[in-house]
């Protein structure tokens, strides 16, 4: 590992081969019972936060590129960029919840596993292309969009957002026999 690097690079990559195998399993194991169970301390079903929890991989896809953008612009840009989206916190998290929703129903539990596999081989592919200096580079982020989001959030903070999100909400899936 190059000691000026600010990830270990491994162990991100060692977490998403966790993540796949895990959501993996629970798409084999689940029933369709269990898929349409309500999750704990949520208003979605498995299925649905199941997409949700595919959808913060799919999202930094889209992260990364915008983080790159800024970081080519002075800091207030995605400091004023941060504040306009801290203000329309209350209409994202609708629009988080009916997307999970809506998104469940086309990549629903026969589609989320290939998804997540393309999804991550292609954050694999790009992770090992970032040098050290770009994964320092950082913006403004909404910490009021979500509990990781802190207000100034880095290109390797966003490759370990989204196994920080899905071990979050790993723990309010009802799957399996302790919930029948």
């Amino acid at each position: 590992m190059d000691e000026r690097c600010p990830l270990d690079r491994q162990a991100v990559h060692a977490d998403w081969e966790r993540i796949q195998a895990d959501f993996h399993r629970f798409l084999a194991e689940a029933s369709a019972t269990d898929l349409r169970r309500p999750t704990a301390g949520t208003r979605w079903t498995n299925e649905q936060l199941l997409f949700h929890m595919l959808f913060g991989y799919m999202l930094v896809r889209v992260l990364l590129p915008l983080l790159g953008l800024f970081t080519r612009l002075p800091r207030t840009a995605s400091r004023m960029f941060a504040r306009l989206l801290n203000a329309a916190a209350r209409p994202f998290h609708v629009i988080n919840y009916v997307s999970s929703v809506a998104g469940s129903l086309y990549f629903n539990h026969r589609r989320m596993g290939a998804k997540m596999d393309r999804t991550l081989a292609a954050l694999h592919r790009r992770l090992d292309r970032e040098c050290a200096a770009s994964l320092e580079r950082g913006m403004h982020y909404p910490p009021r969009w979500d509990p990781f989001f802190r207000d100034w959030v880095t290109r390797a903070d966003l490759y370990r957002y989204p196994t920080q999100h899905y071990d979050f909400h790993r723990a309010q899936l009802t799957l399996g026999p302790a919930h029948d």
